[in-house]
């Protein structure tokens, strides 16, 4: 069966006509305007993935007449693997531990993904509200705190960080999660929840919180929570939040975290991810004006934060043509 017929419950308005125009022929021989269609799994709402996947979508669809990106919304990461292996979706946006987890064969069997590019660098950490008595991560146990979606990476990334420190998500909080991402902000701010868990630099609930009345202010692991985080869970790397990456930050502020990838179903043609590498290379200065965050989704930041025999071999064509690989 065709996949753009069988994705067809994820998709809606404009990708809805796509859809009907291409049911009838193979997926990524599938074409609409002379382009293959590309369908791209992000997140819920209010979330940075959507986010992302707009950003990414406008980049690849200026870059390249041979793709048409087409950013569709799911439950998140935890629902994009299975997706991407049953070729429900073509590629999708997948947080750095849901990744790490479905390649590695942790808890499963191993998935049978490629990597497309790496997306950014998600640093995990805590927001309060500015006049908020909380000081630590420690100050937060046992109170109402908001993990995120259901289905988001960023509560699996929640999860390893505090065990890091001999915490249990779900044991020593009041754990939310949420359908909606957008739907966390509001809680903090209003006072039913007493912090928000998030990642990334530009994490649109980060950002709704700093710009809130009163502003926000950041948690994350102190020093020597970091080390033993890293000890325990070595997958995860240290991350730097600029200055200023957010109203009223002062000073960098430093976590724990992964990076998010871009992956592909099993059976997506090798010209096809060749097409998106060389789209997004071509694009590399053109995203970051779309999304700031994503100014790290480069071929040279793939290169370093991906194992060769990880990416698409399309993608490692292109890379190697540009001298990127050898």
């Amino acid at each position: 069966m065709p996949l753009l017929r069988r994705a067809g419950s994820f998709l809606g308005g404009a990708a809805a006509c796509l859809l009907i125009l291409g049911a009838s022929l193979p997926m990524s021989a599938t074409h609409a305007a002379e382009r293959t269609i590309v369908t791209l799994g992000t997140a819920t709402p209010g979330g940075g993935f959507p986010a992302y996947g707009e950003a990414f979508a406008g980049v690849v669809n200026e870059a390249t007449t041979a793709l048409k990106i087409v950013p569709t919304n799911t439950k998140g990461s935890t629902e994009n693997v299975p997706l991407l292996e049953e070729g429900k979706l073509d590629i999708a946006l997948v947080q750095g531990e849901v990744a790490m987890e479905a390649l590695g064969g942790i808890g499963r069997a191993p998935a049978d993904l490629r990597v497309i590019t790496a997306m950014y660098a998600t640093p995990g950490m805590f927001v309060v509200r500015a006049d908020s008595p909380y000081r630590s991560i420690g100050d937060l146990k046992g109170k109402r705190v908001v993990f995120g979606a259901r289905g988001s990476g960023l509560g699996i990334l929640a999860r390893y960080a505090l065990d890091g420190i001999g915490l249990d998500r779900d044991k020593d909080f009041d754990a939310v999660f949420l359908d909606r991402a957008g739907d966390g902000p509001p809680m903090v701010i209003s006072g039913k929840a007493a912090a928000l868990w998030g990642g990334g630099s530009g994490w649109p609930g980060f950002v709704a919180m700093a710009k809130a009345p009163g502003g926000a202010r950041f948690i994350v692991p102190d020093a020597g929570e970091i080390t033993r985080i890293l000890a325990k869970h070595p997958f995860l790397k240290r991350l730097v939040v600029p200055k200023g990456s957010f109203p009223g930050q002062d000073a960098e502020i430093t976590s724990v975290g992964s990076w998010s990838l871009v992956l592909a179903r099993p059976s997506l043609p090798d010209d096809v991810a060749y097409a998106l590498a060389k789209a997004l290379k071509a694009g590399e200065a053109k995203i970051a004006q779309r999304l700031p965050q994503a100014a790290e989704t480069t071929a040279a930041n793939t290169i370093a934060a991906v194992a060769p025999e990880r990416l698409h071999p399309g993608v490692a064509r292109y890379y190697r043509e540009i001298g990127l690989l050898r």
